[in-house]
Formats: C-alpha cells, structure tokens, sequence
C-alpha cells in the first residue's frame, strides 16, 4: 500500500509519526508532503522519512490564494509519481483536492474546526475523525467521533516513554521546577482578527515565573532582546520530553496546552477564541486554564500560572486527572492503522458498529 501523508503543522508530524512507522515495517510505502513552517523539516528528517517540501507558506490573503492553486499542483505533480492508495491528514485541502482527482479516499482528522478551511476539504473527503466532545458537525454522513485526541497517537502511555536525560539538556536537576513558555506568530488563516499576549505581559509572565522556576521560552517569532536568555536549548523534536516533566506550560499555542494537558503537566492557554477541545479539557478534566488575551485576563494567567507553582502537589494532582482521561481514550494510532489497513470495509464496520473503536483501548 502507498500512503500519502500531507503535513500542514509541525504537530501533525507527531501525529502521523508512528503510525508511518508501523506501516512501513509492515512493508508499506510512506511519503510526507510538507511545506516549510517552523520545524517541520527537521521533525520529517528526525524520524528519517522520506518528504517532498512544497516550499514556504504564504501569509497573506492573497498568496494563500495563489498558494491553494500552486500546492494543488505540486501535490498532484508528486501524487501521480507517487500513485498512492489512501491520503491522510490534519485538515489539509491539498491532500482532499488531489485525492478526489485521482480517485482515491482522504482520511481527515480534524480538531480545529477552521471552517473556512473545512469548507474547502469537505466535499473532497471521504471520512473526516473528530472528537466525542461537543462540537459543530461538519458532515453527518462523513463524520465519525472517536473517543481519542489527535495528541493521544503520539503521547498516549503505549507510544510514548519520557526520557528523563531531557533534563540534563536543560541544565535542571531532578525535582526542579521549571516552566514552559510559548508565543506564537498569529499569521495562520485561523488566527485573522486576533492577537495574542502585550509584549510587556509577555515579559512580565517570564520575569514572573523565574522567581519561582527556571523559566525557557518557546517562540515562533522573534523574541524580544530581554527574553532570549531565556529560549529552550532543545532540539525541537524533544519538545515532548521537556513538557512531561515541566511544572507548567504557559502560553499560546492551543497545540501544546493539549499536549501539555494529556501529559499530566499544567496548561494554561490563553486565546480570545478558544477552542472545543481546549475547553473539553478543561471543564471535563480540569486539565487545563483557559483565559482570553484581553488585558484582565492576561494579568489572571500570570497569577494562575503563580499560584500553580507554589503548589507542591499539583504534578500529582494532575496525574491522578490524566489517569482519569485516558480511562475514557483509545490508542488512536492502533485504531488508524486498523482503519487504514481495511479501508474502506473498516469505514463501513465502523459506522455500523461505532464501540469497534474501544477494541484499541
């Protein structure tokens, strides 16, 4: 079998990763299509996959327009050499359109619930994976909830063992705390119309936190000249390992607040339009703070993010919340590889049968 998988987001290499890895042992072919945001490449060439590189994303409105046209090409260019059987990804529209061109199925999970990207993949996908929380629907007939996270195929406790030798990349000692900042760039098309945290808030959080924890800042812009002391030294592929054994990880990015969450490690997110998954988290677990990026609220994070820290038993407290959560969640890379190597009677059995999914507990 060929598979093609479209990559949008540094996170979806992690999500993609082990199934990919799975499949090609079983003698399957595996390629990754990509453009370049932040890490991706690197992450592609850690885990020594094979990938095309469209080149970079656009930012503005009017070459994300001429970039769907171009990608559409390069993906299809790639896709007839290729000639996969089954295309998979994380909401991409490259991936929908060309597959629906050559005939062959698109399996989409989908968490963000961008509707303007979803409007331009849906009516090319054949089956879209979502969550058991509360949602919009996108598609009764193609739509299937399941009882997992995209974060689960790659940090679920049967794919993922933290390697405490991260702390010695970090320069911390076992036991000490230290804290996860991330910023990120507000330029993707889910991010029209909002911004994120004052650049004096930003600094006062760091300077905050670092009278209590170490302190290392993850970014996707430049950071101001008063915070670069303070970035991460690791590589990018052992984000995961740093978040395990953080005390808290504080910031902007929904991605890794999710991460953080089902790894049983503080979150606290901050964005005004939060999201159905963050928010899942949080009253359903209580696994995560989710607050605004209004003024009032930034100053609530940094003193949420405070009081975290000065309680001693809070990684056990979220532990015993983690372990609760994931009574409730599937190995989702399991139940992928079961999906993908029976498509499309996997798909038929599944609507008919929809607790065949617990079978990947």
């Amino acid at each position: 079998m060929n598979i093609l998988i479209d990559i949008g987001h540094p996170a979806h290499v992690h999500i993609f990763k082990t199934l990919a890895h799975e499949m090609e042992s079983k003698g399957n072919r595996v390629l990754f299509t990509c453009r370049q945001k932040e890490f991706i490449v690197h992450l592609l060439e850690a885990e020594s996959f094979s990938y095309v590189s469209f080149g970079k994303k656009f930012t503005t409105t009017l070459k994300k327009l001429w970039g769907l046209v171009l990608f559409d090409f390069k993906m299809l260019k790639v896709s007839l050499k290729f000639k996969p059987d089954i295309f998979l990804s994380a909401g991409s529209m490259y991936a929908a359109h060309v597959s629906a061109v050559l005939h062959k199925p698109h399996i989409c999970l989908e968490d963000t619930y961008n509707m303007e990207q979803v409007r331009l993949y849906l009516p090319f996908t054949d089956l879209i994976l979502t969550g058991d929380y509360k949602h919009p629907v996108i598609s009764p007939k193609k739509e299937f909830h399941m009882a997992g996270y995209n974060e689960l195929a790659y940090l679920h406790p049967k794919r993922f063992t933290p390697d405490a030798g991260v702390l010695d990349e970090l320069g911390v000692s076992a036991g000490e705390e230290y804290v996860v900042v991330r910023f990120i760039a507000w330029n993707g098309t889910h991010d029209v119309g909002y911004k994120g945290m004052s650049r004096e808030n930003m600094i006062k959080a760091v300077e905050s936190f670092s009278r209590r924890a170490k302190v290392f800042v993850s970014s996707e812009g430049e950071l101001p000249e008063s915070l670069k002391p303070y970035a991460l030294p690791t590589r990018p592929d052992r984000i995961h390992h740093v978040m395990y054994y953080a005390s808290l990880v504080f910031g902007e990015s929904g991605t890794m607040s999710e991460e953080a969450s089902v790894l049983g490690t503080p979150a606290i997110f901050l964005n005004t339009k939060g999201t159905y998954y963050t928010t899942h988290l949080q009253d359903d677990y209580g696994l995560m703070k989710c607050l605004t990026t209004s003024e009032e609220d930034q100053q609530k994070a940094i003193a949420c993010g405070m009081e975290f820290l000065g309680d001693k038993r809070i990684k056990e407290v979220w532990a015993e919340k983690r372990a609760r959560m994931l009574t409730d969640r599937i190995d989702v890379t399991s139940f992928l590889i079961w999906l993908v190597e029976g498509y499309p009677d996997s798909k038929k059995a599944l609507f008919n049968d929809p607790s065949i999914q617990y079978r990947f507990k």
